[in-house]
């Protein structure tokens, strides 16, 4: 039986680790200096009003940085960064630039003569990934020579794990994205993620788990500092790694399954050779989910502060990364605004195939798809819809203020002076664990 070699390494110096966990793997063993190289990192959020948590959600600036200097040292001098970051404020101009200069990309741009790339700002091209799916991808990376994979150590609300295979979702245009989270219970989100590396040029995917995060992709996650490193020229065999080292068994992964069959492999990692620290010494369980009370109505955020009279189900994988973005800000608004008195029995549903409960008074449709969906559905007996793709924050607010629900106008601007301050403090408590200098270049 053919073995896949996959790579365990404990971080401790720069360059140093990045380039055991390289050679332990065998990652760069055919490169030539003609090679065309894409490094595809991942930066799940942006915003440049204020500092994110960026623990376990974005990959270090200190990996990005050891990866570019081992190409260079294999006279590789065709480098290319490129990301497409989902921003949660569309209409803001200039966030991924800005992520691409507090981050430190364009100091390496300015050290080591790479480029650095929006792939919002550059062509797509289909790609037939089989199975009747296509999708549109950024045509640099499709047309690199050599991909070099480097996702975060993280969890995912609605695909469990999310490593070297969901990291490309970064490179597929906005229309892509949203066909990916697909209703269609045969092709849903984890049918369409398995796909991803399907038609990729080779790869190399390292999984940066210096920081790793539970309750991910956001910010609002729980971040640790785990000082691990999973390398393979295999991205499947990475990422089955990888989910055994956030605790979970491959076989609970739905979209490993999926990639996992379409290649003929096991689940169990019983075909990779594994080298390095032992899978079982550096393996602790990370949670996925936020907590949810009243059979899945209500999250535990709410219920704890007493709300009544609203119930708000959990997204499911069809509601897309634009419209999750806005889960936190309105749950924030919504206990703002409790002030005791239960509301007039009102229900927020989201995604593309939720349906309303029969005898509910007030039914709150939360953007485009959850309106096209349930727009003629008898069993609404009052109607409040955001119908925008994304819906805009004003259409929100006005929505539930015609439901009864006094949220503020503000709601984006108090999430972010109260919650995120909050978030980031528990960081700042421990320096020693959490140190900002990973996500910059000196």
């Amino acid at each position: 039986m053919k073995k896949f070699l996959v790579a365990i390494v404990k971080y401790s110096d720069p360059i140093e680790s990045v380039r055991k966990a390289v050679e332990l793997s065998r990652g760069l063993d055919h490169f030539r200096p003609q090679t065309k190289v894409f490094i595809k990192p991942n930066i799940v959020f942006w915003n440049k009003d204020y500092a994110i948590p960026k623990y376990g959600s974005i990959t270090t600036s200190r990996v990005i940085e050891d990866m570019v200097v081992l190409l260079k040292e294999h006279g590789i001098d065709d480098i290319t960064i490129g990301e497409g970051t989902v921003i949660t404020k569309p209409k803001v101009k200039g966030l991924q630039a800005h992520a691409f200069e507090t981050l430190g990309y364009n100091a390496l741009k300015k050290r080591y003569g790479i480029k650095i790339l929006n792939i919002f700002n550059r062509p797509f091209e289909k790609v037939d990934l089989g199975d009747d799916v296509t999708l549109n991808f950024n045509t640099d990376i499709v047309n690199s020579d050599f991909v070099v994979n480097l996702p975060a150590l993280k969890t995912h609300g609605q695909t469990i794990v999310s490593l070297g295979i969901k990291n490309l979702k970064g490179t597929i245009d906005i229309e892509s994205r949203k066909k990916s989270h697909s209703p269609d219970n045969q092709k849903d989100l984890d049918f369409m993620v398995a796909k991803l590396a399907n038609r990729m040029p080779p790869m190399f995917t390292l999984i940066d788990g210096i920081f790793s995060l539970e309750l991910g992709p956001g910010y609002d996650g729980r971040a640790r500092r785990s000082n691990i490193l999973i390398a393979s020229s295999d991205v499947l065999s990475a990422d089955l790694a990888g989910a055994r080292v956030l605790g979970f068994e491959a076989s609970d992964v739905p979209h490993l399954v999926h990639a996992a069959k379409s290649r003929s492999r096991a689940v169990d990692l019983s075909d990779i050779e594994l080298v390095g620290e032992p899978l079982n010494q550096v393996s602790a369980s990370h949670e996925v989910d936020f907590k949810y009370a009243d059979g899945g109505e209500m999250p535990v955020y709410l219920a704890k502060y007493g709300v009544k009279g609203i119930s708000f189900p959990k997204p499911d994988t069809t509601m897309c990364t634009y419209c999750t973005g806005f889960t936190s800000p309105i749950l924030t608004a919504l206990v703002s605004a409790w002030d005791g008195n239960p509301w007039d029995d009102v229900e927020v549903l989201t995604g593309k195939t939720m349906k309303p409960t029969p005898g509910k008074k007030k039914t709150i449709l939360l953007g485009k798809c959850i309106y096209e969906a349930n727009k003629d559905n008898p069993d609404i007996n009052e109607m409040f819809a955001v119908k925008g793709c994304p819906p805009s924050p004003k259409g929100i607010v006005k929505v539930f203020h015609k439901a009864g629900i006094p949220i503020s106008p503000d709601l984006f601007e108090i999430y972010d002076n109260t919650i995120v301050p909050i978030l980031n403090r528990r960081y700042e408590k421990k320096p020693e664990e959490f140190d900002e200098s990973f996500f910059k270049i000196t």
